[in-house]
């Protein structure tokens, strides 16, 4: 007959000892427990500590997850670039042009009369002068007109000047100005394109995606490239496929603009109770938090702790209430912890709003019942063999 005070008694007490002791630890499990990472309840209470350490643990809300998304929002190459409805195509120093002249019967400067009425009817031949290249001071020699200004000018606005200077002199004369070689109206194109080239502009107006296919196309998926333009003291990133989208971005080129066509090798990492732990890569145009959990298979309905959904990221100093000063990074950051609830189902429209930038990590912890249920594993493997030798004993 078993004695109150046998093996296995001992060993039922001491297993409901450390259970009543476990649920009165309000769910907090040994240190030695495994586990993927931190329960919520353990990066709460690292709140007050964080701050001594530089992490701000921050609640998301509506607002806040409104203020990231208008921060990180790209420019638009519409509004920062101000551009004309056409190129109006100018000349510039180094340049090479030709000039056609004619005059009409009698001529009287160039060309050449037809006298005899045998030959057909009195016709006017046009004079070609020798190409010549546009000089530093943006002139060019035009015989009984002299030096003409041409820099800064349009081909038809050449014209009409010389006409206008060889009035008088010349019968009714007419000016043909050929650009034979563009040598200033250029812009560049370089970066992840098939050729990186000097694209030549002309009257037409090429535009950014007439630059790109010059060059050949991006070598790399649309949805991850990225174009920066830059002009003067001014430059702006745009994702390809929000210009390819919006014929508005498609904007048109300025002589001396350089097009850089950049791979966008964005990606964030995801922990914890999710469908998959993996490094998972994004589109150039970025994707909202909302994305980021359904394209890590969401939450594992169950292992997860809804009310523990985590963002770790080293964030702009000045999108944060720093309450340590002193652990600002040199790069302008600081660690963050942002945390969401998706208990309230508010939080999902949060989400959406939410932004997910390069290199974040996004960990969702495990449920206190998970952590439990393993806890329970362990007992009862530690304590069923010395319960199965007790009782073969006896």
């Amino acid at each position: 007959m078993k004695t109150p005070d046998s093996f296995s008694d001992l060993c039922a007490r001491t297993i409901c000892g450390i259970f009543f002791v476990v649920l009165g630890g309000c769910a907090t499990f040994p240190d030695w427990m495994p586990a993927s990472g931190a329960s919520r309840q353990q990066v709460q209470e690292s709140r007050e500590s964080s701050r001594v350490q530089g992490i701000q643990v921050v609640d998301v809300n509506d607002a806040l997850a409104r203020t990231l998304a208008a921060s990180k929002k790209l420019a638009q190459f519409a509004d920062i670039f101000k551009t004309t409805t056409s190129n109006n195509y100018q000349l510039g120093p180094g340049d090479i042009v030709e000039l056609s002249i004619w005059e009409t019967p009698p001529a009287m400067l160039f060309g050449a009369t037809v006298l005899d009425p045998t030959s057909g009817p009195i016709t006017s031949r046009s004079v070609t002068l020798p190409e010549q290249m546009i000089t530093q001071e943006g002139t060019i020699n035009v015989p009984f007109a002299g030096r003409v200004r041409v820099n800064g000018r349009t081909p038809p606005e050449i014209e009409a000047d010389i006409v206008k200077r060889l009035g008088g002199k010349a019968n009714q004369p007419q000016v043909l100005v050929r650009v034979v070689k563009n040598n200033t109206s250029n812009i560049t194109v370089v970066g992840d394109v098939t050729s990186s080239t000097l694209m030549p502009l002309t009257p037409k107006g090429e535009r950014l995606l007439d630059a790109l296919a010059i060059a050949g196309g991006v070598k790399q998926p649309v949805n991850r490239m990225s174009v920066q333009l830059s002009r003067g003291s001014r430059s702006a990133t745009m994702p390809l496929d929000a210009v390819i989208r919006d014929p508005r971005q498609n904007i048109l080129l300025e002589p001396g603009d350089v097009v850089t066509a950049l791979f966008q090798s964005q990606s964030f990492s995801v922990l914890g109770a999710t469908g998959k732990n993996d490094e998972i890569p994004f589109e150039a145009q970025g994707i909202s938090l909302a994305q980021a959990l359904a394209r890590s298979g969401g939450l594992v309905d169950s292992r997860a702790d809804a009310r523990g959904v985590f963002v770790f990221r080293f964030e702009d100093a000045n999108l944060v209430e720093i309450n340590d000063r002193s652990v600002v990074a040199s790069n302008g950051t600081v660690p963050v912890v942002y945390e969401i609830n998706l208990r309230d189902p508010a939080s999902f429209f949060v989400t959406q709003n939410f932004p997910i930038q390069n290199h974040d990590v996004v960990y969702v912890a495990n449920s206190p019942t998970t952590e439990f249920e393993k806890f329970l594993r362990l007992l009862v493997t530690v304590t069923s063999p010395a319960v199965t030798l007790n009782r073969l004993a006896q």
